[in-house]
This record gives structure tokens, C-alpha cells and sequence, in this order.
């Protein structure tokens, strides 16, 4: 099955350049907020907070979503037909077996995380065990060992931590520019309001962009997870299936954020979701009728 998974390469250059854009913006930030401030030592800090963050979003951001989202590993003594699902479909791929946890949300849905398959996590929700049955959930998981097989996951995964500490930097500046921490005492001259706008301007595009570098992890990485899936269980019906339970279900998730929302095999904000040509542009998923489509339109 290693044939199926032929992106690695150009996923891992996807992932550095998400890193290396990402340390671009938050220079950037820091170089306006100093010059706004007239305090250098923003930049600096911003420099080694950018540093630090790439390296702890490469090495620990699996740990960071799995908090996130409370969940607990998977054994073969607590859920012995889930472990042996995972490592059965596992050993078909070629894959090493990866962590299993469970997350305690009622939503049927889930995740694979980690920095490489050495290192993969697997995590579904209490309500996809309960709500789908086992052709079903072999599709489910196929396509998250998919993810891990084509190292897409580690491009999603590191924008968690990326995307999220941008925008809790600009929520900061923010803040402290609203209670007139930006204002200086002492230069009231045109430089210095020229920077006190650049920084205002700042703080309302850099969640915006922080959103755009989410997006840019391509939708047509869970088109080709489903695809890899479908050949892997030889059922695409299986995963389809599932696809339409998930959607259809209106259990709301407690352990999502919009930060993580990509990370979810399908959209846990359930119905928030249009699918005008113009608003699938912003979406962190295809359209489940067409990603159903596709698997339905497979031939294995």
C-alpha cells in the first residue's frame, strides 16, 4: 500500500513553508509593534517567541491538540475491537501502529495527529464507536491512517499551534492599544503615528491571515484521504456511509475550536457551514455531498 501514499515529500516542503511564513509574520508583527511602542525589545522578543513556537508546534503540538480535546489512550484491555481495527488496517498500509485515544464528545468524528507516522495519533469520539457501526468505522479510520500515510496530518497539526498563537498575539496588541499602551508620552511626531497605524492595521489582519495560512493546508489533502482509505478497506461504500451519519448528526462539540476545526475528518460545527461557490473558498472541508460523490463514483 505504499504506493498510495506519493505526497510526503511535497508535504513536509508544505509544512517548512507554512513554519517559515508563519516566522515572517510574527517578525513582522514584532518590527511594527516596536516601532509603534519605540521599544526594540519587542522585536526581539517576538523573534525568539517565533523561534520557540515553530520548534514546540513541530515536537509537542500532538500533545497540545490531544489535551485540547481531553482525550484518553486506547488500549487492547478497555476497546479491543477498536485497537485491533486500527492495527489490522495498520499492517494492510504498511504503517506503524499509532497511539489510539478516545475523546469524550458525543459528536461521531475524528482525528490523526502527529510529526511523522513514527510519532501518528488516532483519536475518535465516544459517539463514533456508538453511532456507526463496523464497516463504517474501519472507513473512518482508514482514511485518518491515510492521513498519516500521505504526512498531511503534520501540516494541520503544526497550523494549530501556529494559527492560534498569532491570533492570541494580535488579540494582545489589541488589547493593550486599546487601553493606550501604544501611544508614546514623549513623540507625538508623524513617524510614530505612521507606525501607531501600521500597528492598528496589524491587529485587525493578522487573524485574517493567521486564517489564510490555515486555509492553505488544501482541502484536496481529505479527497485524497478518503481515496486512499476507500482502496485501502477495498469499500468505499463503508466510509461513505459514515461520512453521511457524521454530518447528519447534530451533536454539538465541545472540544473543537476553530483553531483545530480543520483537524476533524469532518466540520464539528455543525450547519455553520455554506456551501454557496463562494463561501466553499473558506471552508476547512469539501462539501460532505461531494466528497461522498467521489467515493461513490470509485472503482476498487
Amino acid at each position: 500500500m505504499t504506493s498510495l501514499y506519493t505526497h510526503k515529500s511535497s508535504n513536509i516542503a508544505k509544512t517548512w513553508l507554512l513554519m517559515s511564513v508563519f516566522l515572517v509574520v510574527v517578525i513582522g508583527l514584532g518590527w511594527i509593534f516596536s516601532k509603534a511602542y519605540g521599544n526594540p525589545g519587542i522585536l526581539y522578543v517576538a523573534v525568539i517567541i517565533s523561534v520557540l513556537m515553530s520548534f514546540t508546534s513541530y515536537w509537542y503540538s500532538d500533545k497540545i491538540v490531544l489535551a485540547s480535546t481531553r482525550a484518553a489512550p486506547v488500549t487492547m484491555q478497555n476497546y479491543p475491537e477498536l485497537y485491533r481495527i486500527v492495527e489490522n488496517l495498520s499492517i494492510t498500509s504498511g504503517l506503524p501502529m499509532p497511539r489510539v485515544y478516545l475523546v469524550p464528545e458525543q459528536q461521531p468524528n475524528a482525528f490523526a495527529t502527529g510529526r511523522d507516522p513514527k510519532h501518528a495519533v488516532v483519536a475518535v469520539t465516544q459517539g463514533l464507536l456508538s453511532k456507526l457501526d463496523r464497516s463504517e468505522l474501519e472507513g473512518v479510520l482508514a482514511h485518518e491512517l491515510s492521513h498519516i500515510g500521505n504526512r498531511d496530518m503534520l501540516i494541520g497539526t503544526v497550523a494549530v499551534v501556529l494559527v492560534g498563537f498569532v491570533s492570541l498575539l494580535s488579540d494582545f496588541f489589541s488589547r493593550s492599544m486599546f487601553w493606550g499602551g501604544g501611544r508614546s508620552r514623549d513623540d507625538d511626531r508623524g513617524g510614530n503615528n505612521l507606525f501607531a497605524v501600521l500597528a492598528l492595521v496589524a491587529v485587525i489582519l493578522a487573524p485574517i491571515a493567521a486564517t489564510l495560512l490555515q486555509l492553505a493546508i488544501s482541502r484536496k489533502r481529505e479527497f485524497l484521504a478518503d481515496a486512499s482509505g476507500a482502496l485501502l478497506t477495498r469499500y468505499p461504500e463503508g466510509l461513505a456511509s459514515a461520512l453521511l451519519k457524521i454530518s447528519s448528526d447534530p451533536t454539538p462539540m465541545r472540544a473543537a475550536g476553530h483553531a483545530t476545526a480543520h483537524l476533524w475528518l469532518s466540520d464539528p460545527f455543525r450547519g455553520k457551514a455554506q456551501t454557496s461557490g463562494f463561501a466553499k473558498l473558506f471552508l476547512t472541508h469539501p462539501p460532505i455531498q461531494d466528497r461522498v460523490r467521489a467515493l461513490q463514483g470509485m472503482k476498487v
